[in-house]
C-alpha cells in the first residue's frame, strides 16, 4: 500500500477500485465459482496476498518484532485452511497452482537468475569460498545448542540432535526430511512414517521460528547499523547489491527477454540433474554463477534478468506467501507438536544456527546479521517456500542466491553428515 497525496493505492489502484476488484474476487472464492487454474488461483493470492500484507505491516507489535505483512500473510492463510474460511476446491486450486503448476518455481527461478546477474562480479568470486564455512559454523552451533538443551531437560542429547536438530537443518521437508526418515529407518529399525511423524512438526516450527527471527534479526540491524550491511553480505564491499533500476526506462521486451533468461536457466538446471546427483535448483545456481564469473553473456540481457527479478519480486511476492501459507503450512502439526519442551528445543536449534553463523561469519568478514539470515535461518527453515518468507520477513529478498546455497548445498551436506554419524553412534 502506498500514499501519495491524499489519495491510498494497493497493488497500484487507487483504494475505491481495489475494494471493488476484493469483493469480487472474494465472493467468487467463497462460492467456489473462482475460475479453475492459473487465472483463478493468481487472482485469489494477488487480492488476499495486498489485503494481509497490509494488515500485517500496519499492525503494531507484529510489524515490528514478528516479520509484519510476511509472517502474518503465511500463517494467516493457513488458518483460513485450517478454519475452512474457504471451500477446499479454492485452496486445493491454489496448491496445484503453486506445487505442480510451478508458480514457486517460476517464482524462485526468476529471483535467483535475476539476483545473481544483478550482483557483482567481484562479490559473487570472494564470497562464494567463505560462505561454506559459516554454514558449517551454524550446523555446529545448532547441534550442541540442542543437545545440550536435550540433556539437561531429560529429551536426551542424541534423540535432540537427531529427532529435532538434523531434521531442521536438512533443507526442507522433500529434500530433508523424507530422505532422512530413510536414513533413520536403515539405521534404527523403524518405519520411515513412524519417524517422519517425529520430524515433521519439527521442520514446522523451525521454519516458524526462522521466520520470527528474521524479522528480530532484521529489527535488531536497524538499532545497531554496525551489525548489517542493509542487504549486502560482505563488509568492505560496496557494489554487492542489485543496481537500482526504478530511475531507468524500463522496455516490455527486455521483461520478456530477462523472463526467459531465468527459465532457461532453470530447465537447465533440471537437465543437469539428471546426470549430476544434485537437486536441480542448486545446479542452476552454480550454471548462472560460472556464466556470471566467466562473462559469457552480453551485460544487457543479465540487466533484463536482473529488471525481470525485480518485477516478480516487487508484484508476486504477497501473493506467494498466501501459496505458501495455504500449500506448505500445515497448522494441524504445529499444533499438535506444541509442547514447552519440543518448543525450546526447536528454539534452541534455530538460536545456535543464528549464533554459529555469525561468528563464523564475523570471522570471514561477513556481516553478522546477513550470514545468520542467509547461512543460519534459510538452513533451518523449509527449503524454497521457507527462503521465501525468511528473506520477505527480513526485507533481504536480494539474498536469494545464496539461502538457495544453504537450503539446497547444505541441505545435501546435512544428509551426508548425517549419514556418516549415525551410523558411527
Amino acid at each position: 500500500m502506498s500514499c501519495s497525496e491524499s489519495k491510498i493505492s494497493v497493488f497500484g489502484f487507487e483504494l475505491k477500485y481495489f475494494v471493488v476488484i476484493s469483493i469480487i474476487t472474494l465472493i467468487a472464492a467463497y462460492l467456489n465459482l473462482l475460475p479453475k487454474g492459473m487465472i483463478g488461483a493468481l487472482g485469489f493470492m494477488l487480492v488476499l496476498g495486498s489485503i494481509l500484507e497490509i494488515i500485517g505491516n500496519k499492525t503494531p507489535i507484529l510489524k515490528d518484532y514478528l516479520g509484519g505483512g510476511a509472517t502474518f500473510t503465511i500463517f494467516m492463510s493457513a488458518s483460513f485452511v485450517y478454519f475452512k474460511v474457504f471451500p477446499n476446491e479454492t485452496f486445493s486450486n491454489l496448491g496445484t497452482f503453486m506445487k505442480s503448476g510451478g508458480f514457486l518455481d517460476f517464482y524462485i527461478a526468476a529471483l535467483i537468475v535475476g539476483s545473481i546477474f544483478g550482483m557483482s562480479r567481484d562479490l559473487l568470486m570472494k564470497s562464494a569460498l567463505r560462505y561454506l564455512p559459516v554454514i558449517v559454523g551454524g550446523v555446529i552451533g545448532a547441534i550442541l545448542f540442542t543437545g545440550i538443551a536435550g540433556w539437561i531437560m531429560g529429551y536426551g542429547f542424541k534423540e535432540a540432535i537427531f529427532f529435532v536438530a538434523i531434521p531442521i537443518m536438512g533443507g526442507g521437508m522433500g529434500a530433508g526430511a523424507v530422505p532422512l526418515a530413510q536414513i533413520f529407518s536403515k539405521a534404527l529399525g523403524e518405519s520411515p512414517s513412524k519417524i517422519l511423524s517425529i520430524m515433521v512438526p519439527a521442520v514446522a516450527l523451525g521454519n516458524a521460528t526462522a521466520i520470527v527471527l528474521a524479522a528480530l534479526l532484521s529489527k535488531l540491524g536497524k538499532k545497531v547499523p554496525k551489525l548489517t550491511g542493509n542487504g549486502r553480505l560482505l563488509k568492505n564491499f560496496e557494489a554487492d547489491k542489485i543496481q537500482n533500476n526504478n530511475t531507468k526506462t524500463v522496455e516490455i521486451k527486455a521483461l520478456g527477454c530477462g523472463m526467459l533468461v531465468s527459465l532457461t536457466f532453470f530447465i537447465l538446471g533440471k537437465l543437469l540433474s539428471i546426470i549430476i546427483p544434485i537437486h536441480s535448483y542448486a545446479l542452476m545456481i552454480l550454471s548462472v554463477a560460472i556464466i556470471k564469473v566467466l562473462s559469457c553473456i552480453d551485460k544487457k540481457y543479465e540487466e533484463c534478468a536482473a529488471l525481470w527479478f525485480q518485477f516478480i519480486y516487487k508484484n508476486f511476492t504477497a501473493a506467494l506467501l498466501v501459496g505458501i501459507g495455504v500449500a506448505y503450512t500445515d497448522l494441524t502439526q504445529v499444533i499438535t507438536a506444541f509442547n514447552i519442551t519440543y518448543l525450546i528445543l526447536v528454539i534452541t536449534t534455530v538460536l545456535g544456527a543464528v549464533l554459529g553463523t555469525a561468528l563464523i561469519g564475523y570471522l570471514v568478514g561477513f556481516y553478522v546479521i546477513e550470514a545468520s539470515i542467509t547461512a543460519g535461518l534459510c538452513m533451518a527453515n523449509m527449503g524454497g517456500t521457507g527462503d521465501v518468507a525468511v528473506l520477505s520477513s527480513a526485507d533481504r529478498m536480494e539474498l536469494m542466491p545464496f539461502a538457495q546455497i544453504s537450503s539446497r548445498i547444505g541441505g545435501a551436506f546435512m544428509l551426508i553428515l548425517t549419514s556418516l554419524i549415525i551410523n558411527l553412534i
